[in-house]
């Protein structure tokens, strides 16, 4: 059973045989963990966020903003995972709940800028304590320098599969 294959392709490359989903197994297949491990997270976070109010997107959004000054909703789609159609709708909202403003900028009045505001703010400090909880749900009795490594490896990762800047 060769894991790889590693000489020549008949191109003077070397190349790595293609095994199947059946004998990677789901369990060994990254993207299928890490798709288990994001579903579980964000609806155990849906369910927590009900009593304030707030879905995920809305604080996906926020936490963005209360890490950077301002975004264009394009930026935003891309930092929080949020379909651009769902993000015009989710800026709505929190709008309306006075969250967030949007202000056109100087140079280009086509392009607005959105931004948390102190009452966007305090909400996003309310749900934070939920969202960390999980996380270190997700991470009990996986160490320090564990976590560091998979960090770096989860950054590395985005970097390759990157399409944006961002």
């Amino acid at each position: 059973m060769g894991e790889r294959f590693s000489g020549p392709n008949g191109d003077g490359e070397t190349g790595e045989a293609v095994r199947s989903l059946g004998e990677i197994g789901l369990n060994a297949f990254s993207p299928y963990l890490m798709n288990r491990v994001m579903a579980r997270y964000n609806a155990n976070l849906a369910e927590e966020l009900k009593h304030l109010g707030m879905s995920t997107a809305k604080v996906r959004t926020l936490a963005v903003l209360s890490v950077i000054p301002s975004a264009t909703i394009n930026e935003l789609s891309v930092l929080a995972v949020i379909e651009q159609s769902t993000m015009s709708r989710t800026l709505d909202s929190l709008e309306e709940q006075g969250y967030i403003r949007r202000q056109s900028r100087n140079e280009d009045m086509r392009v607005r800028d959105v931004s948390i505001t102190e009452e966007g703010r305090l909400a996003f400090d309310a749900a934070w304590p939920t969202m960390h909880s999980f996380v270190q749900q997700m991470f009990d009795g996986i160490d320090e320098d564990e976590q560091r490594a998979f960090v770096t490896t989860l950054q590395k990762m985005l970097r390759n599969v990157r399409v944006n800047e961002i």
